[in-house]
């Protein structure tokens, strides 16, 4: 393995995850976004924007009777992703598609799924970040903008399909907004760093053509103020012990 690259393991020592030492990490946001996912049996999910697979390897790990197909742009970490599929036993339930989301889904080549979930770059707008590392400048910044993603999302599931995404909280009312012309049936999730302070991401599922009211649900609180390092759900969740359901 290149110096270049380090091993973890993720989903409490389950997947095993080779990554770039200097580029975009896999980190908390995947492994919740995971633990979000919930594709049925004999189902078929993609995830745009895949990265080196944190998210992707363990929602499969997660649902072992459904298929995944990733979706990235960077052929470096299509490559880690590929590889990460093969030191997990999954190669055989989980693809690696080389393409970019501002393309459109129609470029991919591919039929709808039933679901799709997705971890889209936080920002849009390179002068309200400081400028990241370039190796994590691509996962960091939308070039296209937050609406090539959304409309990525909704071109790539079929109706009744689900799309779930993470992001920063304080895009939530451009997400629905984004979504809201095709898809309904919204379900939030604020996430919490404590369960006194205010919610720094939301996950947000989505169904096409949905119709039910949305509804918000109870937040997920990510620390105590007891000097764990999570809480307990948390920990359970990220542990892949318990799912973080809809």
């Amino acid at each position: 393995m290149p110096s270049s690259v380090t091993e973890d393991r993720v989903l409490g020592g389950r997947v095993r995850l080779r990554q770039s030492a200097a580029g975009y990490r896999a980190g908390l946001d995947a492994a919740l976004l995971a633990a979000a996912c919930d594709v049925g049996e004999g189902e078929r999910l993609i995830e745009a924007g895949c990265g080196v697979g944190g998210a992707l390897l363990a929602a499969a790990t997660r649902r072992p009777g459904a298929r995944f197909v990733g979706l990235e742009r960077d052929p470096t970490a299509a490559a880690l992703a590929r590889e990460n599929a093969a030191l997990n036993q999954l190669a055989e339930r989980v693809e690696i598609v080389e393409g970019d989301v501002a393309a459109g889904f129609r470029a991919v080549g591919l039929p709808v799924f039933d679901a799709m979930i997705s971890n889209p770059p936080f920002f849009d707008d390179p002068k309200a970040l400081r400028a990241p590392a370039p190796e994590k400048s691509g996962a960091w910044m939308a070039d296209a903008g937050l609406a090539a993603w959304t409309a990525f999302a909704l071109k790539a599931v079929r109706e009744g399909g689900t799309i779930t995404l993470i992001h920063r909280a304080d895009r939530l009312a451009d997400i629905l907004a984004l979504l809201a012309p095709k898809a309904g049936s919204f379900r939030i999730r604020p996430v919490q760093p404590f369960a006194d302070t205010p919610a720094k991401r939301v996950l947000v599922r989505a169904v096409k053509t949905g119709k039910a009211p949305l509804a918000l649900l109870p937040a997920l609180v990510l620390h105590d103020r007891e000097g764990g390092k999570h809480s307990v759900e948390a920990e359970a969740i990220l542990r892949g012990e318990v799912a973080l359901g809809w």
